[in-house]
């Protein structure tokens, strides 16, 4: 179990792979931050809200400077995320740069806010959630691109910190069943699910459950030779080729 000054800060932690996230790191005794639109609809003693919109700048770099200054941040899990899918010819500007203010300004705003106090401690966990997508998929130029550089955020950010006890990694799932994320593209009962599921080598989509587990193990102090790298659990279509 880990200790009682492990605090986590989880953004999109109200709700899907952040609330189950969230539900994992205080079952190990973690202290938590849920950083999102809303409350969770869950409560624990150890468990704590901020609500803000990460795609707006302000108010992002505000809940920041809130959370900074109310806890010592030891474990950061940037969860939160929204696809937007498009082709190409179909994508705006304006989709772009608001995945890239959710997906990669806000890691950059919160990692910097809660660095600190992960420096004064002579140890820190981050870590992003990406995607299987950032491998490629079709309609996905705005998640894609920004899921992709959370990889490279982590590669450089590992590098700069290694030597200060903060490890970077990343958690790329591939599709999760049961979430609004999931079924914003396909619809609850839809005979697609049953298709995709068929098409992943390990013969089902993934669970939330999933997603945690692997941030569990990245989170953990005593993982620290473990960092700038990224897991992909996606029942092994990260492997091969898959359609949405």
């Amino acid at each position: 179990m880990s200790e009682a000054r492990d605090i986590a800060v989880v953004t999109g932690g109200a709700s899907g792979i952040g609330a189950e996230i969230s539900r994992h790191l205080l079952d190990a005794g973690y202290e938590v931050v849920s950083l999102s639109l809303a409350k969770p609809d869950f409560t624990h003693t150890r468990l704590h809200s901020v609500e803000a919109n990460l795609f707006d700048a302000k108010a992002t770099a505000e809940a920041a400077r809130d959370i900074a200054a109310r806890y010592e941040v030891s474990h950061f899990v940037h969860n939160a995320g929204v696809i937007r899918p498009a082709s190409i010819a179909d994508t705006s500007v304006d989709d772009v740069q608001a995945l890239t203010q959710l997906h990669i300004g806000a890691a950059v705003t919160l990692t910097q806010a809660f660095l600190p106090a992960m420096k004064a401690a002579g140890l820190g966990r981050i870590v992003l959630i990406s995607s299987r997508g950032a491998l490629g998929l079709a309609n996905r130029t705005a998640y894609g691109a920004t899921k992709a550089g959370l990889i490279g955020l982590a590669r450089s950010w590992s590098l700069e910190l290694a030597p200060t006890g903060i490890t970077v990694n990343v958690v790329a799932p591939g599709p999760i069943g049961g979430t609004d994320m999931f079924h914003g593209i396909i619809p609850k009962g839809d005979p697609r699910e049953q298709g995709l599921a068929a098409a992943i080598p390990v013969k089902r989509l993934g669970r939330a459950d999933d997603v945690a587990r692997a941030v569990l193990f990245f989170s953990d102090r005593a993982n620290s030779f473990v960092t700038g790298q990224t897991l992909y659990v996606c029942g092994g279509s990260s492997v091969g080729t898959l359609v949405i």
